[in-house]
């Protein structure tokens, strides 16, 4: 059995076959899968996912990109909603100075409200980073994020980063990307790192794994970084796929 800690099925790229989608997750023994909302319109279409499908859970949150659009209201909103029994978490959240829509200070500000947000309603955070190692991991010391604790989500920071935030209580979670040929840092981390802190995503439809890199991503493909994960730890795919589902029913709380 796998689970897929970190899945887009509210994104329109699944608009003409979801349920095909979901069906063939489902076949590869991909038995849970949690849909992460990032705005007004994922958020509620997370929701709607995980009240259809008993095997689907909801994260609410407000991703860095967007931060410039994030409202107290909408914080309020997103509070409101982790008191529903499906949702397991408060994220995306983070930085992400790839992108120049959101200044930094605002993407600060609204990443330290939502640890803040996670720490009132008790539930962890899922962390999206890219390009800001170094300051997310200063506001989640300052912010005493190791109180709920979180996850780093398709991690893709040093094995020297990785243990600072396992020591802030954070999962490592690794996705498509581990098993691209030329990934060294990623299959360092896979490597390195034990497996009772690693959480295995696909970010479908974003990051699709290899051989099938370039296409549509989707849950089913979860079992191919598993397969790599395995390979470099130099172990089997089902002790792989045991512990990460193990850790990822603990991280969330599901109650399988």
């Amino acid at each position: 059995m796998y689970i897929d800690t970190h899945v887009h099925l509210n994104a329109h790229q699944y608009d003409e076959d979801l349920q095909e989608v979901i069906d063939r997750a489902l076949e590869a023994k991909v038995d849970y899968m949690v849909v992460i909302g990032f705005d007004r319109k994922t958020i509620e279409r997370a929701i709607t996912l995980a009240e259809q499908y008993k095997f689907i859970y909801a994260v609410v949150g407000w991703h860095p990109v967007d931060a410039i659009d994030c409202t107290d209201e909408d914080l309020k909103w997103i509070e409101e909603l982790a008191a529903h029994p499906k949702v397991v978490a408060i994220g995306e959240t983070g930085l992400d100075y790839h992108w120049d829509k959101s200044p930094h200070e605002v993407q600060q500000e609204v990443f330290r409200k939502q640890i803040r947000l996670a720490q009132k309603v008790n539930l962890p955070i899922v962390i999206h980073n890219r390009d800001a190692t170094e300051d997310v991991v200063r506001i989640l010391q300052e912010e005493n994020a190791e109180k709920t604790g979180g996850v780093m989500h398709c991690y893709g920071g040093s094995v020297e980063t990785a243990k600072i935030c396992i020591n802030l209580n954070f999962m490592i979670s690794l996705g498509g990307p581990v098993t691209f040929k030329n990934a060294k840092t990623p299959k360092e981390v896979a490597t390195e790192i034990p497996l009772e802190y690693l959480l295995i995503e696909t970010d479908a439809p974003y990051l699709t794994p290899h051989p099938y890199r370039g296409k549509r991503n989707e849950p089913a493909h979860v079992v191919l970084v598993a397969e790599e994960i395995a390979r470099l730890k130099s172990i089997s795919i089902e002790e792989v796929a045991r512990v990460t589902t193990e850790n990822a029913i603990k991280f969330y709380k599901l109650p399988v």
